[in-house]
Parts: structure tokens; C-alpha cells; sequence
């Protein structure tokens, strides 16, 4: 149905398919990925009620910081998607989108994204650069280092350090355990997503954790999905957090085992698949968060 709707806007501007696929909000995965752990820090930040501005400024701004980041990294991957098979019909791939007129998009969507960042405070402005830093950085980061995607968790776990300076003025220590669990989840999630085109990218010369990590890959992303299991009970023995929490983590386990699992074949789908699966761990973990705060409420 979502899709549908997007592909409806071709009625509108026969093009405007093409900037939605570029900004892959028909492929909303990334969105999910990125906002389940930033909504998570709100909500402890928030103690269970963050306020409903907050809520709308980082939902907003994930959604548009995350389009903008495909937008640069189609940018930057435009004279190598072409030769990998799940990439090669990407709009600026294909010329269907050109170079300045991606480059406008981006100036739009960060721009919009800087206007929300003014609704908050000082502290939350400061660390926003750094975002956007990481965020235009990791793209270009395949072409020099095997590891793009600690990058990549980097710019995905910005958003747990500004929610906290958003909604509470200051930046506590615990929040960074938060910070470390979701980087060293993301690199797990995004080395099955990078397993997927391994052979290709072998060929093209792209670098990532899943061409560094060989046949260690799975075992490596499983002891990296332990470690932020580790790192957030060790955020919720500081925050206070209960039984809701662990059964969200519990769950989160369970994803991971079966990724695992799933996977020892490393058929180049089926580790897309692992990577897609990685959404419903983080939805249990910010489930439980919710609910913990929400039964000590009641």
C-alpha cells in the first residue's frame, strides 16, 4: 500500500518516483533502523513521557537526515552501482537523476533537517554537525578503509546523544553505552547488507567489514550483536530499567540467533534477508523500553 502510494506521485511529475527511489523512502527499512534506537533514547531520556515536540523533531529528522544520506551515497556510488546487481537500476546510476540535481535535494533535505535542529537547544545545534560530518563521510569511506561501516554506526547512533541534549538539556555518561550498543549493532546488521554484494564487490574494488572479515563474517556479527546486548543492560542497570527491557532484549537474542542461523549458507539473498530482519530486534528492544516505563507509570 505504501509503495503504491509513492508510485502514485508519478500522476503528479512523471519524475518524481525517480527522487523518491533516490531518497529510498520506497525501501523504508533504513528509516526503521535508524529511528527505533533514536526514539529508544528519547523515551530514557524523557523518563517514559518525552515531550510530543521532541517526538515530532526527531521523527521528521530521521526520516529526512536518512534520505539525505542515501542521496550522498548515490552520489558517491554513482560510477560503481552500475556494475553491482542489486544497485545498477538506482536513478543517478542510471542518469535518470542527475549529479546537480542530487546535489540540490541534499542542500534541501539537510536544510530542512537544520530547521528542526533550531526548534530544540544550543547543546543539540553543536552536536548536529557532527552528524551531518559523519553522515557525509561515510560514503566515501569504501574507497580507502575496510571499515565503512563502523562509520556507518557512527552516524546511525548520532541521534541517541541528541535526543538526550534535546530533551533534557544535558548529556548523561549512560547515554554512550547506548551510543557503543547501537554503533557495534549497526556494523553486525550492515555486514550481512555488505555480504549481499561481497562478490561484487570484490570485483569493483569496494571495501567493507564483510570483504575484512571473510569466513569469520557470521561469527564476527554475532559476537558484535552480544556486545550491544551487553552494553544496553549494562544502560539499563543505569537507567533503572526492568523485566519489559530484558523481554525486549530476550527477543532482539532470539532475531540475532536466527540470523545466524539462517545465514551459514551466506547465499548473497538471504543475507539481505538477515539484514532486513535486524528491524524487528530493534523494535522489540524500544518495545520494551516503552512498556518497562510504562507499567512503572501505571
Amino acid at each position: 500500500m505504501y509503495l503504491k502510494l509513492l508510485q502514485s506521485s508519478n500522476r503528479l511529475h512523471p519524475r518524481a518516483f525517480d527522487f523518491i527511489q533516490l531518497m529510498r523512502l520506497d525501501r523504508p527499512i533504513g528509516t526503521y533502523l535508524l529511528l527505533w534506537p533514536t526514539l529508544g533514547a528519547l523515551w530514557i531520556a524523557g523518563a517514559g513521557s518525552p515531550s510530543i515536540k521532541n517526538l515530532v523533531i526527531f521523527t521528521l529528522g530521521v526520516i529526512l537526515m536518512r534520505a539525505a544520506g542515501c542521496v550522498i551515497n548515490d552520489f558517491a556510488d554513482r560510477n560503481f552501482d552500475g556494475h553491482v546487481s542489486r544497485t545498477r537500476n538506482r536513478p543517478l546510476a542510471t542518469g535518470k537523476v542527475t549529479t546537480k540535481e542530487a546535489w540540490i535535494l541534499f542542500a534541501v533535505l539537510v536544510a530542512l533537517s537544520f530547521g528542526l535542529v533550531l526548534l530544540t537547544n544550543a547543546a543539540t545545534l553543536w552536536l548536529s554537525f557532527g552528524a551531518l560530518g559523519v553522515a557525509a563521510l561515510y560514503p566515501f569511506m569504501k574507497r580507502y578503509t575496510y571499515y565503512p561501516q563502523v562509520v556507518l554506526g557512527a552516524a546511525f547512533s548520532w541521534g541517541i546523544p541528541m535526543a538526550f541534549t534535546a530533551e533534557t538539556g544535558s548529556l548523561p555518561a549512560e547515554a554512550w553505552l547506548l551510543f557503543i550498543a547501537n554503533m557495534v549493532w549497526t556494523v553486525g546488521y550492515d555486514t550481512y547488507y555488505a555480504m549481499a554484494d561481497r562478490e561484487d564487490d570484490l570485483k569493483i574494488g569496494i571495501k567493507s567489514t564483510a570483504v575484512l572479515f571473510g569466513e569469520a563474517d557470521r561469527i564476527i556479527i554475532l559476537t558484535l550483536q552480544g556486545l550491544a546486548l551487553f552494553c544496553l543492560i549494562l544502560a539499563g542497570v543505569r537507567f533503572g530499567l526492568g523485566q519489559w527491557f530484558h523481554l525486549g532484549l530476550f527477543i532482539a537474542a532470539a532475531c540475532f540467533a536466527w540470523e545466524f542461523w539462517t545465514t551459514r549458507s551466506r547465499d548473497p539473498l538471504i543475507c539481505f534477508k538477515a539484514f532486513l530482519h535486524n528491524h524487528w530486534a530493534g523494535l522489540a528492544i524500544l518495545l520494551g523500553i516503552m512498556l518497562d516505563y510504562a507499567v512503572t507509570a501505571g
